[in-house]
């Protein structure tokens, strides 16, 4: 998909050295280059991954969009868990993102998200299940579906459903406007909305439209297009990352209420060529912390809070799709601003903290890698 730009800004990107394996990272125009001691490690491959997380035995759980989960062991051995529900794979669908309970340890309780079929078309739905796992397989049980986007609509695109716990224990939910415009402002729908549950599925009393009722019970901020990145800072706030039309993607901080302004506003039109406003219009409408065109495609969202690279902590990475590289961000209190770009050479669809401090990444697309990335000094 062609995501072409409103603005001329550009970000320089260096190379990938390929006989040393260490990544050159590039600041922004402006800013002097500087090599970073980056170690890349081939862990694994799999079909179209999509997210992972790690259990507390130190294996990894990797989704893969066309419908399977893969148990994932520290020298890069896979095995399939068992007991996936029925899974509607095409387009932008398919199995989507992995979560742990907050109590893993001592309920065992996974939560996926994914797409299912049914009246009206295809939507996203989020299970959660019991695991049972060791060295040589898992197996899911006591599968219980605690949410769904509603409606159902026709066409593949715009999920959303990434999946986050905050630290209050909530279970939060990004939800795409699924390629229809208006029902990111309409709110008798979940599309285009961060939603706020109980780990259970049920709604908080204290959710600002929880007086409504029903779906608009669950809302917590609207007016988002494809949001696929959903984490929190150290600081207990949580932030999205959206994909703009064509032009336009963005990181915002969600606010309780507040309207982000899909599809009255954005930095980017309609891919017809028909303009869109920008946010500076409407005063009323929360415009975002950073807009990005040329578009980078964030497809995920993470917080780096670790001891491997001490200069990196509390900024946010992004994965980049169109970007080929992880997008790193940082922080003035509630100010963001990119700091620099880390090019893979790939389609970036997943980032993640390790136990030990790494950052694991996840390649997009078929025989997509899962890569480690270390700080090579502490050799």
């Amino acid at each position: 998909m062609n995501r072409a730009s409103k603005s001329t800004r550009h970000a320089s990107l260096a190379a990938l050295s390929a006989c040393c394996l260490l990544l050159i990272i590039c600041l922004l125009p402006g800013r002097a280059a500087v090599a970073a001691p980056v170690e890349v490690i081939e862990v694994a491959s799999f079909e179209q991954p999509w997210a992972m997380t790690f259990l507390p035995s130190g294996q990894l759980l990797v989704t893969e969009k066309p419908g399977v989960l893969q148990l994932v062991a520290t020298d890069g051995s896979k095995t399939p868990v068992i007991g996936l529900p029925k899974i509607a794979y095409g387009g932008q669908g398919g199995l989507g993102d992995v979560v742990l309970h907050p109590e893993f340890n001592s309920n065992q309780l996974v939560y996926l998200s994914y797409a299912e079929s049914g009246k009206g078309g295809t939507g996203a739905a989020i299970a959660r299940a019991r695991l049972s796992y060791s060295n040589t397989g898992g197996a899911l049980s006591e599968l219980q579906v605690i949410w769904r986007q509603q409606p159902k609509v026709s066409g593949r695109g715009h999920y959303g459903h990434r999946i986050a716990f905050g630290p209050d224990g909530y279970l939060w939910i990004s939800s795409g406007e699924r390629q229809k415009f208006d029902p990111a402002q309409e709110m008798d729908t979940n599309l285009g909305k961060i939603l706020r549950l109980n780990d259970d599925g049920s709604i908080p009393p204290d959710n600002p439209f929880a007086a409504r009722g029903g779906v608009t019970a669950q809302i917590w901020s609207l007016g988002h297009r494809n949001p696929l990145g959903l984490a929190f800072d150290g600081h207990g706030k949580l932030w999205v990352t959206e994909m703009g039309p064509k032009g336009g993607d963005e990181l915002n901080l969600v606010q309780r209420g507040a309207n982000y302004g899909y599809p009255l506003v954005s930095q980017g039109d309609h891919y017809n060529g028909r303009e869109i406003p920008d946010h500076d219009t409407r005063p009323d409408l929360q415009g975002p912390a950073i807009s990005w065109t040329p578009v980078i495609s964030p497809s995920s969202l993470m917080f780096y809070s670790g001891s491997q690279f001490p200069q990196w902590r509390e900024s946010a990475f992004i994965g980049g799709l169109s970007a080929m590289g992880l997008v790193r961000v940082s922080f003035n209190g509630v100010s963001a601003v990119e700091a620099e770009r880390i090019p893979m050479g790939a389609r970036i669809r997943a980032v993640k903290q390790g136990p030990e401090g790494a950052l694991w990444v996840l390649q997009d697309g078929s025989n997509g890698k899962l890569l480690k990335l270390t700080n090579s000094r502490n050799k």
